[in-house]
């Protein structure tokens, strides 16, 4: 199978997964929330699902055409990279009396793994192509 075929593979599997961020919220919010209680609590977790289940879809639908969609697919595999940077640092930190190291095994490698993966096979395909 070659990068181009697996990069829409993973355009569709990253897509249904930020679908999903609101759940994995309930099912292990010590890995996927930053806020005590339901997902729906806070104001700032909900913005978040929104930006994702957009971004999620719009990966979904890149996975068309990858190649005519490479600025979204670099955004996604960039800004993955740096929330992920962002959220370890402030894993370390303690908010309102909660503990976020449960991150570090949750939302922060899952971002990592969106931007290797995103990225690599994006460069992979878009080598390939030229």
């Amino acid at each position: 199978m070659n990068a181009l075929s697996l990069l829409k593979i993973a355009l569709v599997v990253f897509g249904v997964v930020m679908l999903l961020i609101y759940p994995l919220a309930i099912v292990w919010p010590s890995g996927w929330a930053w806020h005590e209680g339901a997902p729906y609590a806070s104001d700032y977790y909900m913005m978040i699902v929104g930006v994702y289940a957009v971004l999620g879809i719009f990966l979904i639908l890149a996975a068309r055409d990858p190649l005519a969609n490479k600025s979204l697919i670099w955004f996604a595999a960039w800004s993955s990279l740096v929330h992920a940077g962002i959220m370890a640092q402030q894993s370390f930190g303690m908010t309102g009396g909660m503990n976020h190291m449960g991150h570090l095994m949750g939302d922060v490698p899952a971002l990592l793994g969106v931007a290797i993966v995103l990225g690599g096979l994006l460069w992979s395909a878009d080598k390939s192509a030229a």
